[in-house]
């Protein structure tokens, strides 16, 4: 079984959480946290830091670590860690269909990718 190793922004703006919808793949049109894949050499925030100028075309600040999480899927397994993060750019929607600024209140509004919804859950008992 393939083993992926990725990061994801929890990108905060005072009460809110940026959250985007894929727009290719196995998992189009769900929603997620931004981030993806780090590449050999790399530590898990400078992956992160370049997968969101990759994605958002935008610069953040990888303030702290928030959870590690695995998850099963059908053809791989999952590793992620999360960590919260703040634009210090405007952002461009690169390879996402929407963005959006999601209060703790409207966290479920959206269809999340299954691993995002752990993440959801944390972030809905420690906002």
């Amino acid at each position: 079984m393939k083993k992926v190793n990725v990061v994801a922004a929890i990108i905060f703006s005072g009460d809110c959480i940026f959250a985007t919808q894929r727009g290719y793949g196995e998992f189009k049109d769900y929603w997620e946290f931004p981030g993806g894949k780090i590449e050999f050499g790399e530590s898990p925030e400078e992956a992160l830091v370049r997968e969101i100028r990759e994605e958002l075309d935008a610069d953040i600040e990888v303030l702290d670590f928030v959870l590690d999480l695995e998850w099963q899927y059908p053809s791989f397994y999952l590793y992620m860690s999360c960590y919260k993060c703040v634009l210090r750019s405007d952002y461009t929607l690169l390879e996402h269909e929407d963005g959006r600024w999601l209060g703790k209140d409207e966290l479920d509004s959206v269809n999340w990718i299954d691993a995002d919804v752990i993440v959801v859950d944390y972030l809905k008992d420690n906002m």
